[in-house]
């Protein structure tokens, strides 16, 4: 399928919801880029990642790619407190195994968690209501 014609759908809640968006660069390393993908695949991901995210509130998030440029959207409920369910996210296990892993792409400090890794983004502009 062509995403670039087709688009993604998104997921609907029976609540409000909030999203959250963030960047990150990898290493600018060909190789290094396949395997991080590799990583964040539907059979090569880490279930304990994925159930500690849904675990501390969060109700989808999606990585996407565009060169070494990483944008992850993360959407949650209303009375999602990030930095609460971020400092949870970091004591639960293996995250700090992934951490560690998956810091060999990513263009960050080692040992660093998830919250200090990707850099909030501020909205400029939306469809105004």
């Amino acid at each position: 399928m062509n995403y670039k014609i087709a688009g993604y759908q998104c997921k609907t809640y029976d609540k409000p919801v909030k999203r959250y968006c963030q960047t990150m660069d990898l290493k600018d390393d060909p190789e290094l880029i396949v395997k991080y993908k590799e990583a964040h695949d539907r059979y090569h991901s880490w279930p304990e990642i994925r159930e500690g995210i849904r675990s501390v509130g969060i109700l989808e998030m999606e990585i996407y790619i565009l060169g070494n440029r990483l944008f992850m959207i993360v959407e949650t409920p209303l009375d999602f407190e990030w930095e609460s369910a971020m400092a949870k996210l970091a004591t639960l296990p293996r995250q700090a195994e992934w951490e560690d892993y998956v810091a060999m792409f990513q263009n960050c400090e080692k040992g660093s968690t998830s919250d200090e890794k990707w850099k909030m983004m501020e909205r400029m502009f939306y469809l105004y209501e």
